[in-house]
């Protein structure tokens, strides 16, 4: 019986407490507490949707407001400091100081074990540099008409319709202020982008938000009304993203409001589809062709692609069509697995797309090998947050980093998972103006723009220690990580770098070269004949 106790106190306490209200006026509040307590229990015993609320009447409920706050209690009491789901106590600390421009220095030692296996450290000089500015920047697209002086450090892309209209503002001041730029994200440029003036990477996704016809297909029309405003600097395709890569989506016809409807050129009253692939091209040779095009319809400005590497085969019929047709990007962003996005199927966010780290390897290889690199801009996303993590991924072999959560906290964000509800406490990942309205998108730009700042000071400094005199000079030798107690290695000899040109000469001893450069081909993304072969067994 004791799994009804909580619902049979509330039965026997109601008519004591509405005895005693007779003498004490005071006590009508325990009438009205153990009355809808005794009606709440009736209602559990009488449904049939929930068997724990059958046998445990009015105590299941106790289990289910603890449940809904699970998150806060781990993330607030019982999560360590370096507890990495999906951002650290540790990470977090950090950009929240440096967005504040408090200070960020660490007392007493490191709460890291240097001789854990994955301690990783940047190897310092006797001969440390004096690097008197911090403001790095690489030439993206300099054979184009309009070339452009990006920042080492940027804002990834992040939708309007995910994010609200204060933290867009807020990032695209904050980028404007310290000359680095802010990608779109798929969901076209909004007036939020516009307000503030701050340079923008348009992000072209499959549904072509802001550069489509009736259909949902591409329009040159269109596209060319917003990629010759002065304020976007360069054009990404959007192939896939790290988070939920091979994977569209819907906007419900009832959230697509008059604002989403003008910004993205999609009817009101209407789902608004994104699709799993785009409809523009088939093939790697007809994406280069695409890209030559927009470059073409832009008056000259930099156009590339950002990707999640999947099959390997697919990415090297891209390289393949590059080699043999001459038409190349001029970036590449490679996007990881374990980045992030306002909502994600948990079979894609958890177990679709390769991380960050060998991702990128893959592409700097592949462009290497052809003697290609050179021409070709590289950068990567995936959960940088710190300068170490800007320096690790530039030696790893990108020219620069994207981050889209690191520039969130420095929003304010407190990473209470609740992006996909439109209930962000923090009125970033919300379109309720309730919300959104409280964020003060003139301070927050402040933090964003000190946040970067503090970043690639911190960045400096690293390279000054090391002995460097710029990012671009940082390679795999520079970091080092323990793979063992007793054993370390540099990320050189951990990973296997191809010599330049190795590509146009033999197949390198490389397992994923080794396995499927032979069968890529330029004018398919389907798979090998011996791989279809493969899948085709099965079925005999």
């Amino acid at each position: 019986m004791h799994r009804y106790l909580a619902y049979l106190l509330a039965i026997l306490l109601f008519p004591v407490c509405l005895w005693l209200a007779t003498i004490w006026p005071a006590w009508y509040w325990g009438v009205g507490v153990t009355a809808l307590l005794v009606v709440l229990g009736t209602w559990d015993l009488l449904q049939k949707r929930s068997t724990l609320r059958r046998n445990y009447p009015v105590m299941a409920h106790f289990r289910y407001g603890l449940e809904s706050i699970g998150p806060e209690i781990r993330q607030y009491f019982v999560q360590s400091d370096l507890e990495d789901v999906p951002f650290s106590r540790q990470q977090r600390a950090l950009i929240y100081q440096r967005s504040k421009n408090e200070m960020d220095v660490v007392p007493f030692g490191t709460l890291r074990s240097t001789y854990a296996v994955d301690y990783e450290w940047i190897n310092h000089s006797l001969a440390p540099t004096e690097i008197g500015h911090h403001d790095f920047r690489i030439q993206i697209g300099p054979n184009c008409a309009k070339p452009y002086s990006a920042s080492v450090f940027n804002i990834s892309a992040m939708s309007f319709g995910s994010l609200s209209a204060n933290a867009i503002r807020a990032l695209n001041e904050g980028a404007r202020r310290g000359s680095f730029y802010h990608d779109t994200g798929e969901g076209s440029i909004s007036p939020y982008h516009r307000e503030m003036g701050g340079d923008l990477v348009w992000e072209i996704g499959s549904g072509y938000f802001g550069c489509r016809d009736d259909a949902g297909g591409f329009s040159e029309e269109t596209f060319v009304a917003n990629a010759t405003h002065d304020q976007v600097k360069m054009i990404e395709i959007k192939l896939s993203q790290g988070a939920k890569p091979g994977h569209g989506g819907v906007l419900p016809a009832a959230k697509v409001s008059e604002e989403i409807s003008i910004t993205r050129g999609v009817p009101m009253g209407v789902d608004c589809v994104s699709p799993s692939k785009h409809s523009a091209f088939n093939t790697p040779v007809e994406l280069l062709q695409f890209v030559a095009r927009l470059r073409e319809l832009s008056g000259g400005k930099p156009v590339g692609f950002k990707l999640a590497i999947g099959h390997p085969w697919e990415w090297f019929g891209i390289a393949k069509a590059m080699q043999e047709t001459g038409l190349l990007p001029d970036f590449i962003v490679v996007d990881g697995a374990e980045g992030g996005t306002g909502a994600a199927p948990a079979e894609f966010i958890d177990h679709v797309g390769v991380p960050m780290h060998e991702a990128l390897l893959l592409v700097h290889n592949t462009l290497v090998g052809l003697d290609l690199r050179d021409r070709i801009r590289v950068g990567a996303a995936g959960k940088v947050t710190s300068a170490f993590e800007i320096a690790r991924t530039i030696a790893l072999g990108a020219d620069w980093c994207n981050a889209g959560r690191g520039f969130m906290f420095a929003l304010g964000c407190i990473q209470s998972l609740s992006c996909h509800s439109d209930k962000c406490p923090t009125g970033i990942a919300t379109q309720n103006p309730h919300r959104w309205r409280h964020l003060d998108a003139a301070d927050k730009a402040t933090r964003v723009h000190s946040y970067h700042e503090n970043t690639l000071r911190a960045l400096r400094d690293l390279l000054c220690a090391a002995g460097l005199n710029d990012p671009s000079e940082l390679g795999p030798e520079h970091i080092l990580r323990r793979v063992s107690p007793v054993e370390i290695r540099s990320l050189a000899s951990l990973y296997r770098y191809l010599a330049p040109g190795e590509l146009l000469r033999k197949v390198p001893d490389h397992a994923v070269f080794h396995d499927y450069w032979a069968d890529a081909r330029s004018d398919s993304f389907q798979p090998p004949a011996r791989i279809q072969a493969l899948r085709s067994s099965k079925s005999r």
